[in-house]
């Protein structure tokens, strides 16, 4: 069920998505050249209509005519929207979801119906005039049979939005929107559902409280925050880059596992969600247009001139909600058991490509030729993107100039050899790609799960075998451990200092020490450094284990790194 919810949600999103910039564009326009705007001007304010009735629903049904059958059902689709935008003031914009797919498919059937019977030499006019044909079919179909059933639904929402506003019980959304955003169904409910009725009330009132229920960041943003202050291991250490990406960056994605590690946190994120909720409804506070992503920055750059006050609340309220409830549930209820499982199972994939300890990035050899390399998120944007530039950024350190492009899984090329995507969406990835090598994260920040990949990826497939057996299985604990930086202060001393303290825990009696590179001793056995530094240390201790590493605040390469002491 939830993969089949996510499948038609990725669908109706997909149709938006694509298309946001050019929301953006309008709500730029909106918000500075209507009545109440920044920059009240009359002729400017002649584009706000014309693009919302009819550029933006038709750029819509074009996307989703692509996604069925490429570019001819793209401007059929297209076609049939404009036969569904005509005939009324209200944007028809779930009357392009219709009738975009819709275009789609019927050009595809007509074209395996024609294909095979089309004589030698008459290509061009049949395929020209089939799809004219359809085309003017379809946008009277979309005049006469589809602009009237999408009128009804249009109002069967707006009396359903009117019920929960005028009893106050919009806040209740939060309920079924918060859980749904951990199941990565964020972007279906954002684009998919909300994106088109905000859309329609801003027809009406020049802002939509919609475009703020699922892309406020403040929920999100708590519960990090609560991460960062009473979480436990490795959550507690990446919480506060992940706060960072959510609050500016925007990308949702970033905090679902850290609510997959304790479920419990869900209450807060929900608490939170009603409280933005509320916010925005008694400060009648609202977006001329989608914010995407959900950052803090782009929904102060859709907010309407008048709702500054009330959005910037609802976040900042939303988040301390969200956080107090959270440190609360966290301190009672929070598992550490589910991040040590989540950490096992990345030092396992370590363990498997690199043989346990973190080693030296292999140097790609003319040898070995890199699969067709994709990265994949429901989206295709925010999280794959991030995770696409980190891997490229990885594998072009390892020697091979490869850039990763990043793909919604619904685009994803069918001869792909290897896709990189998060855990949850692995099943889907295998009907897109069945005969593709899957790299499986839990994190799209995961240096450490990206170290395994490149590992894996510039091995080989002759070295395979090898790779997946233990290459440090012989070598002694070491007496002491040196963590080494540049300059042999801050970097390494909070290095030095976290390690330390994961050994004491494990029982480990080993000094760790810090120092920069070019006074290390030579006789040291043991150095522990960033991966960019590494050349430096094995030169400077030529007899020494080096262990580069990607972050020095990384708890799951020092959890890799212990493990592989103990053994």
């Amino acid at each position: 069920m939830k993969q089949k919810l996510q499948t038609f949600g990725r669908f109706l999103s997909g149709m938006v998505m694509p298309n946001i910039s050019i929301f953006i564009a309008w709500g730029i326009i909106t918000a500075l050249f209507i009545p109440t705007g920044w920059c009240p001007n009359e002729t400017l304010n002649a584009l706000v209509s014309p693009m919302q009735r009819f550029l933006l629903p038709i750029l819509i049904a074009y996307s989703g005519g692509k996604m069925v059958y490429g570019d001819r059902g793209a401007i059929i689709g297209a076609c049939a929207a404009a036969g569904v935008t005509a005939g009324t003031e209200t944007p028809m914009f779930i009357g392009a979801m219709i009738a975009g797919p819709l275009g789609g498919w019927c050009m595809k059937k007509v074209d395996a119906f024609i294909q095979p019977r089309t004589p030698q030499g008459f290509e061009m006019l049949f395929t020209n005039f089939s799809a004219g044909i359809l085309g003017a079919v379809l946008a009277v179909l979309g005049c006469l049979a589809i602009e009237p059933v999408c009128l009804a639904l249009n109002s069967a929402l707006e009396a359903g939005v009117s019920f929960l506003v005028n009893h106050g019980l919009l806040w209740l959304t939060s309920v079924i929107v918060e859980p749904a955003k951990v199941l990565f169904l964020n972007n279906a409910i954002n684009h998919g559902v909300f994106t088109p009725m905000g859309m329609n009330q801003v027809a009406e009132t020049g802002k939509s409280i919609f475009f703020l229920i699922e892309a406020n960041p403040g929920p999100g943003l708590g519960l990090l925050l609560a991460y960062c202050l009473f979480g436990k291991g490795s959550a507690r250490e990446s919480a506060p880059g992940a706060l960072i990406i959510e609050f500016l960056g925007g990308i949702h994605e970033i905090y679902f596992p850290y609510v997959l590690m304790n479920p419990v946190t869900i209450v807060g994120l929900i608490l939170g969600g009603m409280t933005g909720v509320i916010t925005n409804s008694l400060f009648h506070s609202g977006l001329v247009s989608a914010a995407s992503p959900g950052s803090f920055l782009a929904i102060l750059g859709m907010t309407a001139r008048d709702s500054y006050a009330g959005v910037i609340l609802s976040i900042f309220l939303a988040a301390g909600v969200s956080f107090g409830v959270n440190a609360v549930l966290l301190k009672a209820f929070g598992k550490e058991t589910d991040v040590k499982a989540a950490q096992k199972e990345v030092a396992a994939s370590k363990a498997s490509s690199k043989g346990g300890i973190p080693v030296p990035a292999p140097v790609l050899s003319a040898a070995v030729s890199l699969p067709k390399l994709a990265f994949a998120c429901d989206a295709g944007m925010g999280s794959s993107a991030m995770g696409a530039a980190t891997l490229s950024k990885k594998l072009k350190a390892a020697g091979a100039d490869v850039n990763v492009p990043h793909y919604a899984i619904n685009d994803l090329p069918a001869d792909m050899e290897a896709v990189v995507t998060q855990a949850s969406l692995v099943d889907r990835v295998k009907k897109q790609c069945p005969q593709a090598k899957l790299y499986p994260v839990n994190n799209f920040m995961g240096g450490a799960e990206y170290d395994a990949i490149v590992s894996a990826l510039l091995a080989g497939p002759g070295q395979a075998a090898a790779s997946a057996q233990p290459v440090t299985s012989g070598i002694a604990r070491p007496e002491r451990i040196v963590f080494a930086c540049d300059a042999g202060m801050g970097s390494s001393a909070m290095g030095a200092a976290a390690l330390s303290k994961k050994l004491k825990a494990a029982g480990l009696d080993i000094p760790v020490e810090h120092s920069a590179i070019s006074d290390l001793p030579r006789d040291v056995p043991f150095v522990v450094t960033h991966e960019s530094l590494a050349q430096r240390a094995r030169t400077q201790c030529p007899a020494a284990r080096i262990c580069p590493i990607t972050s020095f605040m990384g708890g799951t390469e020092y959890d890799a790194i212990v493990s592989e002491l103990m053994h």
